[in-house]
């Protein structure tokens, strides 16, 4: 047996320059193979979607043996698609053209890099093609790059890259979606090469800036595609500086560290400052409304658990699901990927990856919606962990191949676990990855049949409608082409904050609604009613739904169109109990984000302050509803905003517009002194209760502070209001 080995060991290419040619050819083959699996898993099923819209085509579909439609198996591919059209049409950093800048996007870069492909002829669907197209490109880059991991090694254990990195059907499913993860693995992979020839030039001695000059634009690159990958591009950065600080001395590494580093660094503080500028919030509006972090309601312990819980969640879900049929086998990447970690001709390499995968699963457990859409947010560690494992079973492979005298025993103690780990893996991932094609064919088929083609039942109303209200901010904008408004907020308008207002609850996103002009509001909704609570009735008529059959991916059955009605809205912002001889000097819209900005307002304890809304009968009109929402108010959380505008020393009241549910006894305080102590009746019906000024604690600013002290109170709204004969404040000079 020894002399059959020995032979396989010296085994070596002998093409010279042609080898990298031939390494490209079977990379490339494998990747669109595997592409060509789940492309062709989506057009069979977007066929049977055809047929079953137009049973009488059959013959016709099967005379000329053609393939279904283009679709995508995720909604969000189509929010990309919609920054890209925009930018193409001349409109960058927006998601529905004249809404103005969104933050919403995953990726800064890749909505750039679609638009290339709509302007030279991929419209429609067919942007489809072109992001199929970035992904083969994105996935050969990668592999390319891979074969820098095993330079430590005989060249021929690089060609299980490929196998190693396509191998996991859920990682396919995601490279493949069309959203930008194959593309931000190709520029990882760029600064994988560019990290090493820093590595390898202070090894040797020579210069090392030019290389940091590569790094730096590699990383800008991936914190463009990604900026989730600031902690892995650290990673890099640091240990490249650490390597030239070792050989050329500190300052030659603190050079290696600024210009790895702080050209990402810029465009992430550029990106801040921007949304800061055009939105009010530096926050990107896709953390708002996905980072547990930033959840209004949990508590730093609660923010805590919810990381354990995420994190944990990624890594059985990842092994015990997507690896493996049978769980406990799923540990078997782990233990590859492991080994790599053992054999100093591989240990660098493999550092780098587990390091790469845990800082990236670090910072997406924050992600509240990990667990969704096929967990994609785990995706690229999962490519990481499945490239060490790659890394680790080839070391096994060259240990035991080696040529030269070693005993046949210490051959085969590499050679069987190699063997057995690598079958074992392939045997039981082969039933996820068959399952992972069907759900890729599945998905693409539902968003084609209810996103998608709401978009188009919309686009046939008559007259079309002026602008629509949604919670998808993505697959029915692209198809119907009209203006939108995301009420979840990723789509972003006019700087409104949606995607916080819409996080505290549907409430304080219907408050905005307030703020967008009557001519330009949404005359239709496309919602799921499970999503949206009483939203859809009390704002809409129902004129049509779109349904999904065998939904896998869909948030709900159906996509129901209304008529919108945002009559309600109509002078909320107004008291009803003013006297005639009484000017309104200032108002505080609780639960209306732009107004509780205006006025400081303060919830104490931040993670309370609850938001409801009612709509009940207007006492101007009683046959029209009046809208209102507010901040729930119960004994321990305290409302604390500032009123601006008043007359010094000239009486006025307050009106706090109130519906008590169940008696309340709260207490108000001007500038940090008792105003008055009230005691609400329930009543279901709009209150304003009145609380007089006293001429002498007028100022022409004040602090007002709301605690109750039992029962629950609703704050609607803070009318402040003084004698109109009074002569207003005089302005500044």
């Amino acid at each position: 047996m020894r002399h059959v080995l020995a032979p396989l060991g010296r085994f070596g290419w002998k093409l010279g320059p042609h080898e990298p040619k031939l390494y490209a050819l079977y990379a490339g083959a494998l990747t669109l193979w595997v592409a060509c699996l789940f492309y062709s898993s989506m057009r069979y099923q977007t066929l049977q979607s055809e047929l079953w819209a137009a049973p009488h085509t059959f013959d016709a579909i099967v005379s000329a043996d053609r393939n279904g439609a283009w679709s995508a198996p995720l909604d969000d591919v189509f929010i990309h698609f919609d920054f890209a059209r925009a930018t193409a049409r001349g409109f960058p950093f927006q998601w529905s053209e004249g809404n103005g800048y969104s933050s919403g996007g995953t990726s800064l870069l890749y909505p750039f890099v679609l638009a290339a492909g709509y302007l030279i002829g991929f419209r429609g669907l067919q942007l489809m093609v072109w992001a199929a197209i970035v992904a083969c490109v994105g996935v050969l880059a990668t592999l390319l790059a891979a074969r820098r991991l095993f330079q430590g090694l005989p060249l021929w254990t690089s060609y299980v890259a490929p196998v190693a990195l396509l191998a996991v059907g859920a990682l396919n499913w995601t490279l493949f979606s069309g959203m930008e993860v194959a593309m931000f693995l190709g520029f990882w992979g760029g600064a994988l090469v560019a990290w090493d020839d820093v590595r390898r030039a202070a090894a040797e001695k020579t210069a090392t800036r030019g290389h940091g000059v590569v790094l730096g634009l590699a990383s800008v690159l991936l914190v463009a595609t990604r900026p989730e990958s600031a902690l892995v591009v650290a990673l890099l950065g640091c240990s490249a500086a650490w390597a030239v600080r070792r050989a050329h001395g500190l300052t030659a590494g603190v050079w290696t560290l600024g210009l790895a580093g702080i050209p990402a660094a810029l465009v992430l503080v550029a990106q801040s400052l921007a949304n800061r500028a055009l939105t009010g919030d530096s926050t990107a509006a896709g953390a708002l409304v996905k980072l547990e972090l930033h959840h209004p309601h949990l508590t730093a312990a609660d923010v805590w658990n919810a990381w354990v819980f995420h994190l944990k969640y990624q890594v059985l879900r990842v092994t015990h699901y997507h690896f493996s049929d049978v769980p406990a086998l799923g540990w078997t990447v782990w233990i590859l990927a492991g080994v790599g970690l053992l054999f100093r001709s591989t240990r660098r390499f493999a550092a780098v990856l587990w390091g790469s995968a845990i800082l990236w699963t670090v910072v997406v457990s924050l992600n509240g919606q990990v667990r969704w859409q096929n967990e994609r947010y785990s995706m690229p560690a999962v490519a990481w962990l499945l490239l060490a494992a790659g890394v680790g079973l080839a070391a096994l492979l060259a240990h035991g191949f080696a040529p030269g005298r070693a005993p046949l025993r210490r051959r085969l103690v590499s050679l069987v676990p190699a063997v057995v780990l690598a079958s074992t893996f392939a045997v039981h991932q082969a039933p996820r990855f068959r399952d992972q094609l069907w759900f890729f064919g599945r998905a693409s088929r539902n968003i084609f049949d209810q996103q998608a083609t709401a978009g188009w039942v919309l686009r046939k109303f008559d007259p079309p409608p002026q602008r629509v209200l949604l919670g998808d901010a993505g697959a029915i904008p692209y198809t119907s082409d009209l203006p939108a408004l995301d009420l979840i907020g990723l789509g972003g308008y006019q700087g409104l904050p949606f995607a916080r207002a819409t996080r505290l609850s549907a409430a304080a996103g219907i408050e905005l609604i307030e703020h967008v002009p009557e001519a330009t509001r949404p005359d239709f909704l496309a919602l799921y009613p499970s999503w949206w609570g009483v939203v859809p009735m009390w704002f809409g008529r129902s004129l049509a739904e779109v349904p999904v059959r065998g939904n896998v991916i869909c948030g709900g059955a159906s996509k129901v169109l209304y008529r919108a009605d945002w009559s309600p809205l109509e002078h909320s912002g107004e008291p009803f109990s003013a006297a005639p001889d009484e000017r309104l000097v200032d108002a505080v819209d609780v639960a209306d984000l732009l107004s509780e900005r205006a006025h400081r307002l303060q919830v104490r304890p931040k993670h309370a302050g609850y938001v409801d809304m009612k709509i009940l009968a207007d006492p101007r009109a009683p046959r029209k509803g009046l809208f209102d929402a507010g901040r729930v108010l119960a004994p321990g959380v305290e409302l604390d905003f500032e009123i601006t505008g008043l007359t010094p020393n000239t009486e006025g009241r307050l009106l706090l517009r109130v519906a008590p549910p169940q008696p309340a006894v709260f207490t108000v305080h001007l500038d940090g002194e008792v105003l008055e102590r009230v005691a609400l009746e329930p009543g279901d019906h709009w209150q304003e209760h009145p609380i007089r000024l006293p001429a002498g604690r007028v100022h022409e600013a004040a602090r007002l502070r709301v605690v109750p002290e039992s029962g629950e109170l609703i704050l609607y709204h803070v009318f402040v209001l003084q004698n109109a004969e009074a002569p207003p404040r005089a302005s500044a000079p």
